[in-house]
């Protein structure tokens, strides 16, 4: 139990020495936040709704980015480095070592939660029950494991040139599509078909319903419960065909 708090630790600490972690899962979303909320959009008949709306837009952004790219790279690197190979020799079990790195990856999608959430309220001062915020936080924290199963899925690759250029282009499109950045009204019709399909949508989604007052719908429960299945799914069976 020790050595797995022990690894723990030092999953947190890797994090936070990773630059990537700081531009893309905080220092991004809050910039797009200010600007999107008290630089454009500043003339919309319900102003405090929609900035509620988008501080949970950028909250789901921030911690999707995290697990589909900070979380998949890094396995990849630590693959290529030799590193994964190296704790299979030692007594440490490898569900232990994948435990101690989720957990560190759930620290930092609780933290850019945090402080998204603080810095947006600061910002326009959004009133938002005790309540909601908690159960906002919870959604989303809980519902980031999906993404956490596809970073996995992604950290199957070989390359980390390949797994950083395949990250950044589903976490893009994800976040676009999935209507983290414009509401999906914005969109083409075929956009908005493809949209309400993607995991993303339903992350935002349950988010959204929060700030509402209603809880999140369970099409988004199924829906994210399904992608996670198929995501980790799809990493084990790769990795132990890599192993034969």
């Amino acid at each position: 139990m020790k050595g797995i708090l022990t690894q723990c630790r030092f999953e947190v600490i890797r994090i936070f020495r990773n630059p990537y972690y700081v531009f893309w899962s905080l220092m991004m979303p809050i910039a797009f936040y200010f600007i999107y909320t008290n630089v454009f959009n500043t003339e919309l008949p319900d102003q405090d709704e929609w900035q509620a709306h988008f501080l949970m837009s950028m909250t789901t952004f921030s911690v999707m980015g995290s697990a589909v790219m900070n979380f998949g790279i890094r396995m990849v690197q630590e693959h290529t480095q030799g590193w994964a190979r190296f704790m299979k020799i030692t007594p440490f079990p490898s569900w232990a070592y994948f435990s101690a790195k989720m957990f560190g990856q759930m620290i930092m999608h609780l933290l850019s939660i945090i402080v998204i959430f603080t810095v947006g309220s600061i910002i326009n001062g959004i009133a938002l029950t005790a309540g909601q915020w908690i159960a906002a936080g919870a959604w989303i924290l809980i519902a980031s494991i999906p993404f956490l199963a596809l970073g996995s899925l992604i950290g199957t690759m070989k390359k980390v040139e390949t797994a950083s250029g395949v990250s950044n282009i589903l976490y893009l499109g994800l976040a676009i599509l999935g209507g983290m950045w414009m509401p999906m009204e914005a969109f083409p019709p075929l956009l908005q078909n493809i949209g309400e399909w993607l995991p993303s949508y339903y992350f935002g989604s349950g988010a959204w319903e929060i700030v509402l007052g209603n809880p999140p719908e369970l099409l988004s429960i199924a829906m994210l419960i399904v992608y996670m299945v198929v995501f980790m799914y799809l990493a084990i069976f790769i990795r132990r065909k890599r192993q034969v």
